[in-house]
């Protein structure tokens, strides 16, 4: 696992920098505007360009070099960061300039993930998989946990300026280490490959025939675009809910305490692999996922918080990283650069729309329902409470069965539960 190793790195340290660079930005945003819906725009243009191309980008990723793509990818956002560093320097930043920036640096994101993940199981033996991508998991938990704490001190000492030249240089790290570094063509690029290239579109329509062929395939996907749809959606208001009962100094430390559930998550998935059969493990922890987010309604209380929101997000990597090995098993090795695109498009494509609906959902329905007077004080409101928050708490609650059911729904269906013995 050495290349793959020294790739990861590379990547880790250029998650980290951007990670800095988007804590860094967002708070710009706040302090100019003041406006959380400007804010949260935000999310929504790192979010739906990477979503639209996926289908494209993946059926590049079959079809030229993976290497080249993974750099092109480090390179194009190294180069919005510059950009957003001079605007800066020059005093002339506003808020649309980081509007285009994250778009930009979606689009950059969309070409280079799938190629990246369709690298793994050529520069990985299978047995040692689920071990890769529990690494990948830590290196994204890191962005969220690490590079928080760092932008925090450096806003302070090195300005914004300083934290965004820092990111410009861990891309130009990411780059130099995958350049020296071998990476395996897929067999539509290889020398031996007599094969006609056929058109983009047919390659796209080729990957969407393959998805539909295979239901099980399919199920996983509807499988976690619901799941990311409730987690979408509490990760939004998980902040409102806290706020309701604690101080801002409390919501930080809750934060960060949070985080370190979802890094442990990734360091266990990399040291262990996973679970054995990966479709039930899956299950399994969606299933009890579900369990920890509902215990987050119970009541107003930091230290349930402290102890529900790390639990539920050691689940994640667990979860990614299942799926991951199961998609690099199961998926021919010329048709993965594809499946892993249309798996991002479909799975990641509920997160939109969690993002829109979240805050009109509990601002407009479920907050009014448990005030003092609300039609659900006198019944549920005698168990959870009742005021500011414990319309949110409720909404958690509703989340979390969700979650159950999801979990309930994906074990009903034949085709999930031998997903990973067919063929």
């Amino acid at each position: 696992m050495r290349v793959f190793s020294v790739i990861w790195f590379s990547q880790l340290v250029s998650i980290v920098g951007s990670g800095l660079t988007s804590f860094a930005l967002g708070v710009w945003v706040y302090q100019q505007t003041r406006s959380a819906t400007q804010f949260a725009l935000i999310t929504l243009f790192l979010v739906l360009p990477g979503v639209l191309l996926s289908p494209l980008a993946g059926a590049l990723a079959d079809r030229h070099s993976r290497k080249l793509l993974i750099i092109l990818g480090d390179f194009g956002s190294a180069l919005g960061t510059l950009a957003i560093a001079l605007l800066v320097y020059a005093g002339r930043l506003e808020v649309w300039h980081i509007y285009l920036a994250t778009a930009f640096s979606s689009v950059c994101g969309a070409f280079q993930w799938p190629a990246f993940a369709a690298s793994i199981p050529m520069l990985v033996p299978e047995e040692k998989l689920g071990r890769a991508n529990g690494m990948v998991q830590v290196a994204e938990a890191a962005g969220l946990v690490i590079s928080p704490l760092l932008a925090g001190v450096l806003v302070v000492t090195i300005g914004l300026w300083g934290v965004i030249l820092i990111d410009f240089a861990t891309f130009l790290f990411a780059v130099i280490a995958v350049l020296l570094m071998p990476i395996p063509n897929p067999a539509a690029v290889s020398p031996e490959s007599q094969a006609p290239k056929s058109s983009l579109s047919r390659d796209i329509a080729e990957s969407w025939s393959y998805i539909r062929t295979r239901s099980g395939l399919l199920t996983l996907f509807a499988l976690f675009a619901s799941f990311n749809f409730i987690v979408g959606m509490a990760g939004i208001l998980v902040q409102p809910l806290i706020l309701s009962f604690a101080s801002p100094a409390v919501l930080g430390t809750l934060v960060s305490i949070g985080g370190s559930g979802l890094l442990i998550g990734g360091l266990v998935m990399g040291v262990w692999g996973g679970p054995k059969h990966r479709v039930r493990g899956i299950l399994l922890f969606m299933l009890i996922g579900g369990v920890l987010l509902c215990l987050h309604g119970l009541a107003p209380s930091p230290l349930l918080i402290g102890f529900v929101a790390p639990t539920f997000l050691f689940t994640w990597p667990i979860l990614n990283g299942s799926s991951y090995s199961i998609l690099q098993t199961k998926v021919a090795a010329e048709m993965q650069g594809r499946v892993f695109a249309l798996s991002h498009m479909i799975t990641q494509s509920s997160r939109p729309v969690a993002a829109l609906i979240a805050g009109p959902l509990a601002d407009g329905v479920f907050e009014p329902l448990l005030m003092p007077k609300g039609a659900l004080a006198g019944s549920i409101g005698r168990t959870i409470g009742t005021g500011p928050g414990r319309g949110i708490a409720l909404l958690f609650i509703v989340l979390g069965l969700l979650e159950i059911l999801t979990a309930v729904w994906g074990y009903l269906h034949p085709q999930l539960r031998h997903l990973e013995e067919s063929q």
